[in-house]
């Protein structure tokens, strides 16, 4: 067993910020990733980081403009938060070398992003997150922070209490994928969540082979409810042939969309009349699906992104490495021709619940990035508040697990924190196949640390023998692709009701096969077919909970558009959308969203652009 104060999960731009953070506190903190951290997705990041920097701008306005672009689902105190937080998080950066883009005066260059009311997006070209990610990763080496480097966790370290809000995380359960060493690793101070998205649900996406939603699923097993997970964010520029991002920065530094009549669409077809391209990237990704369904799409399937009158010194200088992309890619030469590009799947603007500090229902169980939902981008996540978020909240979670007084928070978590239930007609019963939860339930009261561990991990090799055992079944990857199709297909920008629920009985249909799953590699050694197999287990977790949140939210908010609902329904739907485990038995409520700031009421308006 591995012991140490805190145990950050995942080595990415949030984990390396809450193990920095920690540190800084007096911790012995320890990083526990399946990546080695400089792979990890933060480092495929383009655009930039926002933060309020200049004398003409304000973390207050930063602030609405979050608000304004989560469609006022985000909750006040972790916009406030974020907002107060990232400059200083940016000059951080700075001072540890980040080697962000300047202007002559030798100031950090802004830029204009989607939805933003001020050029407020600090950048490093269009490589920020890869830049970010190995400044923070010099600060791990520099203060000798231990890397527990290809491990995966599959399995948190958590006690029995029939109240989830009872129970506590002593630690996890980890694979080591070099080795095949099974061994449970002991927090006494704390376990912070920050594996990153779960665009692996679906098959055209941005996000990278990794990003399979281990952190929501593990926590969801746990009894830690999930929140907002309907609300997934689809960029509307991605390549069409393989789902990699191009950057916002494109059309922050002037880039204009083109349907196939040679229109600038987003301006005369009247979908954002005042920002055209620079609308949030809702609006944006619904504009070019509707120009494409209607018949004004390039090859039936996507727009063009023009940035040739940029110029070639503009952008060489902001925007190489997109060119690299474009040709690498598809074929096109960004100097010469336009890019191809369509709405793919980006980022979860759900995840696992948790308040300004970073703290689940779960004593001593953090989450932090993207796995987490705060909730601070609510139904739309603005363009350039992604890594400025985990660096805020990381850093949050960090501090507060190392034992600083942070304050009490003001957002609750919890089953507690329910404001009403609420009862879905789904075709088929979601959840697990068998009854019980493998990953809580133990013969008696499960109370000591050591106990809780060692239980864990027994549990764990026993699945490991059972899967690597087996000569015969279904390969995972098989049960992955069914359910990627599905969401792909029925849960994707436009969302009927007919769909989601097609979604809900294919997903239902891979859990069943999963039962008889099998592993062909019977190996110990770097055995990616096991790791594969068990994260399939987490994707379908992840699938069904948004397939779900999607069907109760019978409104038209942000990123979730409902045919049968195509309007904002405030009255009735400024609550979360909230999901419990409930032994393996889903439940769904909702609890209030907190409009209420520190120093004003965001009252909801119409959201224009």
């Amino acid at each position: 067993m591995y012991e140490h104060d805190v145990l950050v999960i995942g080595g990415g731009g949030a984990g390396l910020r809450a193990a920095i953070a920690a540190h800084e506190e007096g911790a012995d903190v320890a990083i526990v990733t399946k990546l080695h951290p400089v792979r990890s997705h933060t480092g495929a990041a383009e655009g930039g980081i926002n933060a309020a920097l200049r004398d003409a701008d304000s973390w207050e306005d930063h602030a609405y403009d979050t608000m304004k672009g989560s469609d006022f689902l985000g909750d006040a105190p972790a916009i406030e938060t974020f907002a107060k937080n990232a400059p200083d998080e940016v000059i951080n950066l700075e001072h540890w070398g980040m080697p962000f883009s300047r202007e002559e005066d030798g100031r950090v260059s802004q830029r204009p992003f989607g939805g933003l009311s001020f050029p407020r997006t600090t950048y490093a070209g269009a490589e920020t997150g890869h830049h970010m990610l190995h400044t923070m990763y010099e600060q791990v080496v520099k203060r000798g922070i231990e890397v527990y480097d290809e491990w995966y966790v599959s399995r948190l370290a958590v006690t029995d209490h029939d109240d989830p809000e009872d129970r506590v995380c002593h630690g996890c359960v980890a694979y080591d994928i070099k080795t095949g060493e099974i061994a449970g690793f002991k927090a006494d101070g704390g376990v912070i969540l920050a594996t990153g998205g779960l665009g692996q649900a679906f098959d055209h996406t941005t996000n990278a082979v990794a990003n399979t939603g281990d952190g929501p699923a593990m926590a969801y097993r746990a009894g830690v409810p999930v929140e907002d997970m309907e609300m997934i964010q689809f960029h509307p520029t991605t390549l069409p042939s393989t789902g990699v991002l191009i950057s916002e920065g494109v059309r922050g530094e002037g880039g204009i969309l083109y349907n196939d009549e040679g229109e600038r669409f987003m301006f005369e077809e009247g979908y954002a009349n005042n920002e055209g391209e620079l609308a949030s990237r809702d609006v944006v990704s619904r504009a070019e699906l509707t120009e494409v369904n209607e018949g004004n799409g390039i090859e039936d399937e996507y727009v063009h992104l023009d940035m040739r009158h940029l110029g070639e010194d503009r952008i060489l200088d902001r925007l190489e490495n997109i060119l690299h992309l474009a040709e690498d890619f598809e074929g096109v030469d960004g100097l010469e021709e336009p890019m191809p590009v369509k709405p793919g799947q980006h980022y979860a603007m759900g995840g696992i619940e948790v308040d300004e500090n970073g703290e689940t229902c779960i004593n001593g169980l953090y989450a932090a990035g993207e796995c987490a939902c705060v909730s601070m981008h609510g139904a739309n996540r603005l363009g350039g508040n992604a890594l400025p978020e985990l660096l805020v909240f990381g850093a949050r979670a960090g501090y507060h697990a190392g034992g600083r007084d942070l304050g009490e928070a003001r957002i609750d978590t919890g089953p507690s924190a329910m404001s009403e239930e609420e009862d879905v007609n789904t075709p088929i019963s979601p959840g697990a196949v068998d009854a019980g939860d493998e990953d809580i339930a133990a013969d008696g009261a499960l109370v000591d640390p050591s106990e809780v561990i060692d239980h864990h991990v027994t549990a764990e090799e026993r699945r490991v023998e059972e899967l690597l055992e087996k000569d015969d079944g279904v390969n995972h990857a098989e049960v992955r692709a069914d359910v990627q199709e599905t969401m792909t297909e029925n849960v994707n920008v436009f969302r009927e009701e007919g769909n989601l629920k097609e979604a809900l009985e294919d997903i239902r249909v891979a859990r069943e096969r999963y039962q008889d799953v099998y592993v062909r590699d019977p190996s110990r050694t770097f055995n990616t077919d096991l790791i594969h197999t068990i994260e399939t287990r987490n994707i379908m977790d992840v699938a069904e909970a948004i397939t779900l949140g999607a069907l109760a939210r019978e409104e038209f908010r942000g990123a979730h558009w409902r045919q049968q609902h195509q309007e904002r329904k405030d009255d009735e739907w400024i609550k979360h959308t909230m999901l419990a485990w409930n032994d393996g038995n889903p439940e769904i409520y909702y609890k209030p969203v907190v409009l209420e700031g520190e120093n004003k009421t965001y009252e909801p308006k119409e959201r224009s652009y």
